[in-house]
């Protein structure tokens, strides 16, 4: 269970997750050796789940984002966690969620340009027999991308 130190801890390394044991020590009111043991407790307990950056697409040739609505041919198991393993394996792929409604998936898909989404498409949605169907709806403008939850 985390306590008050921690929510404060994680509330600074969510915005900043390159702030040093001394900055956090002196934000949170802890040592830096206790600031140190919390964050390697709060990784092995697996409530930080990854040191990530938020990289900018336009700047790594990427500027295209996709939310795709994908909707299975049948709902078993064994399809479901085989679309799963597939959406792992895709670096286009840079989010994927499992949901309810009238989709079976969404996915969030990084790609150049629109001949390389269709490429994606192609190879991805169209090869695979599990899919029955898919919708794009193309992103115009990024307003925010977190990760940070409200503590």
């Amino acid at each position: 269970m985390i306590d008050d130190f921690d929510r404060k801890i994680l509330q600074h390394v969510q915005r900043n997750n390159q702030l040093t044991s001394a900055q956090l020590s002196d934000l949170v009111g802890l040592s830096q050796t206790s600031i140190q043991r919390r964050l390697n407790k709060l990784r092995s307990n697996k409530v930080i789940e990854a040191d990530i950056a938020v990289v900018s697409p336009a700047a790594v040739d990427r500027p295209l984002t996709m939310l795709v609505a994908v909707e299975l041919a049948r709902e078993r198991s064994d399809i479901i966690d085989r679309f799963k393993r597939a959406v792992r394996d895709r670096v286009e792929v840079m989010s994927a969620y499992y949901v309810t409604g009238e989709t079976d998936f969404v996915l969030i898909v990084s790609a150049k340009n629109m001949s390389d989404y269709e490429a994606f498409t192609r190879d991805f949605f169209y090869n695979n027999a599990d899919i029955k169907g898919f919708k794009t709806t193309v992103v115009m403008d990024r307003i925010k991308a977190s990760f940070s939850l409200p503590l």
